[in-house]
This record gives structure tokens, C-alpha cells and sequence, in this order.
């Protein structure tokens, strides 16, 4: 029997719709402001890859949202570990959870967070026995998750076929979210844990730094300049690349956020998906401007959950654009770019070749897939 230990931090993502940058610290706040917890439905989504494996599986895991309640409604066999929580929960559940997983000697330790989360499950269990992530939070700068939540559940699938999958530490990373909301990244290493390695299925890290290559840059503002029209509402991303490109065109920007420009001015400035829905109500013709993230290729569901599902939807796939130099498409080596947008219907209607801005008149055609 695979003795899969189970951890869901129940808050996970909740700031990302909302435009607070995070969820550390201020998970109260998101909800007042409307946040809708996501992470158990993530976990659910890794978890239905493992439906066919029951008889094969007990999950350890913690009383409540933190996976009993899913672990229930969804008829796997499991136990809870004997631990006083906090409601609603805190990071030191987290630790408290992952230090009596490292006791009940799991096979596995499966968690739904962020980075946040990450961290305080690498503060005790370091490297002592293998985890893997299911991406739920806000900003996943750490190479210990699954590119998606059908991906952290697939790489499980193959554990309990009896496939060979390959471990190797990784890093974990994390950021001060006070500076991140205030535009500042300041991200440092925190240690690493020993995550399974199944090809396409984990993420990398995120690479760090500031790309060197300003003429190129310069070019892809250009381009946009010369597209946008007056009457179009533009969404613009998060990241360096999308900053570059507004001061480029002299306008001023939220570099860990989403800024909206119309008739070539900003008329709003670090919205909230709420936020983004309202306008689409008001502004018929409406375009999302991104960029990609470097070292992981993802385009939606790090550090942007602002474009969510029903934004995506409403906006549509022909209305976005994705601008990349082609160095940094290089850096991925030939794999995709990556959806996870939380709606794994829509990841699907979103795959195929999308075209990309890499220069002035420049484009390319690159694969996307969930």
C-alpha cells in the first residue's frame, strides 16, 4: 500500500484574484475583498488522476480542509493525523503537518500552496524524505512543483504504476511579499527537498535577473505601438518584459501587476480580476498583452490569476498577445509553454500553436499546452 501523505493549505492563492501579490498574511483581507478559496479544488484536480489507483493508495493527511474533507468526498482511504489545528489554519499547522509526515514516514508528502508553502514544509523536512507541489498560490518561484495539478497527480500515477522516476533536489525559493506588493522582488534561497523528477510533469525554477537585451525590447514596443488601436481596451501583464514595453511607450506601470490602457493612456492601474470583469462590461474590444515566465514557460497562472478563467473566456484566445525574445524562448529548450489557469477545460481549448511578438514585425509560432 502507497502511503500518500496529503497537506492543503486552504488559503493558498486566495490574494491573486484580488491583486494583493500573495496570500501571506493576508488571507482575511482577500476574503473580505471576494477571494474565492481555490486550492482544495486544485488538490481535487491531482487527486482525480488517482482515482483509479484507490485500492493501491492510503492517504495520511489533516483534519478538516487541510484534506480531510476532500479525501472524503472523494472516497479515498486515509487517516488523519493526530494534531490541534488553528481556525483557520496557519503556517504552523503546515509545519506541524509536514514534521508528523516525516514521523508516519510517507512515501510521498503531497502539498497544495505556494512558495510560502513550500517554505515552511522545507523548514522541517528538508531533504529527509521526497515531496511534490501542487501549484495553488500566487507567486511559484520553487522547483518543486508540477507544472499544473494534473501534473503533480500524473507523476504520482507513475510512482504507484511502478514506473521509474528519477529524484533530485530542488530548489526552494521565496520572496518578501511587503516589497513584492510594492514592486520590489527580493528572492532568496531557503533550502531544497528531494522531488520526483518525470520530464515534462515538474516545473523548473524561475530564473532570476533582468534580461540583457533592451534593442530587442525596444523593437517589440514598436510593434505594439504601431497595433494598438484607440478604441481597444489593453490588459497588460505582469514583468519586465511588459514594463520595458510601457515605458517604452512613456506610461507608467505595476511590474508585479495588471494595468489597463485605453486610447494610449492607463485608466486604471494594479486591478483585481473583479475588477477586469467590471471594465470588460463597459469596453466591448478587449486585448490581454503578456509575457512569458523565463526557465518555465508558463503564460497564465503564475503570479497573474487577475486573467482567470472567466476573464480568459470572455476576452478570448485571439486576443491575446504573448511577447517573448526569442533568447528567452531559447532558454526553454524546446518545450511548450505552459496553461494553468485553473479551468483544465479551458487549458485544453487554449493548446495548440499561438503566435508571439519577438520583434518588430517579427513573430513566431509556438506550441502552448496545459
Amino acid at each position: 500500500m502507497f502511503r500518500l501523505g496529503l497537506i492543503i493549505n486552504p488559503f493558498a492563492g486566495l490574494g491573486g484574484s484580488v491583486a494583493l501579490k500573495g496570500s501571506d498574511g493576508v488571507a482575511q483581507q482577500a476574503l473580505a475583498l471576494g477571494a474565492v478559496p481555490k486550492a482544495g479544488m486544485r488538490t481535487a484536480q491531482a487527486l482525480d488522476v488517482l482515482l483509479p489507483f484507490k485500492d493501491q493508495l492510503h492517504i495520511v493527511t489533516c483534519a478538516g480542509d487541510m484534506g480531510e474533507n476532500l479525501c472524503r468526498d472523494m472516497g479515498f482511504q486515509f487517516s488523519v493525523l493526530d494534531l490541534t489545528l488553528h481556525s483557520p489554519s496557519t503556517a504552523a499547522d503546515t509545519r506541524a503537518a509536514a514534521a508528523a509526515m516525516r514521523e508516519s514516514r510517507v512515501d510521498l508528502l503531497l502539498f497544495a500552496g505556494g512558495d510560502g508553502t513550500a517554505r515552511d514544509i522545507c523548514a522541517v523536512v528538508q531533504d529527509s524524505f521526497p515531496v511534490l507541489g501542487i501549484p495553488a498560490g500566487v507567486k511559484i518561484h520553487s522547483a518543486v512543483y508540477g507544472v499544473n495539478p494534473r501534473s503533480s497527480g500524473e507523476v504520482v500515477a507513475m510512482l504507484l504504476r511502478g514506473e521509474l522516476v528519477d529524484i533530485k533536489t530542488q530548489d526552494v525559493r521565496d520572496i518578501d511579499e511587503e516589497a513584492f506588493r510594492n514592486n520590489q522582488v527580493r528572492a532568496r534561497l531557503f533550502g531544497e527537498m528531494l522531488v520526483p523528477q518525470a520530464g515534462e510533469f515538474v516545473q523548473g525554477v524561475k530564473m532570476g535577473g533582468i534580461e540583457h537585451e533592451d534593442l530587442v525590447l525596444d523593437d517589440i514596443a514598436a510593434d505594439l505601438h504601431n497595433r494598438m488601436l484607440d478604441d481597444v481596451l489593453y490588459l497588460v501583464g505582469s514583468g519586465k518584459t511588459t514594463e520595458h514595453v510601457m515605458h517604452h511607450l512613456g506610461l507608467e506601470n505595476t511590474l508585479l501587476g495588471v494595468d489597463v490602457v485605453y486610447d494610449r493612456q492607463v485608466i486604471a492601474s494594479d486591478v483585481s480580476e473583479q475588477q477586469i470583469l467590471s471594465l470588460l462590461q463597459q469596453y466591448p474590444k478587449a486585448v490581454i498583452i503578456i509575457s512569458i515566465i523565463g526557465g518555465q514557460g508558463h503564460i497564465f497562472g503564475r503570479g497573474n490569476q487577475q486573467f482567470s478563467a472567466a476573464v480568459i473566456e470572455k476576452i478570448g484566445r485571439q486576443n491575446i498577445w504573448i511577447l517573448a525574445s526569442k533568447a528567452k524562448l531559447k532558454s526553454l529548450e524546446g518545450r511548450a509553454l505552459r496553461l494553468d489557469t485553473g479551468d483544465s477545460a479551458l487549458d485544453v481549448k487554449l493548446e495548440g500553436l499561438m503566435e508571439l511578438t519577438t520583434g518588430y514585425h517579427d513573430r513566431v509560432l509556438y506550441p502552448v499546452k496545459a
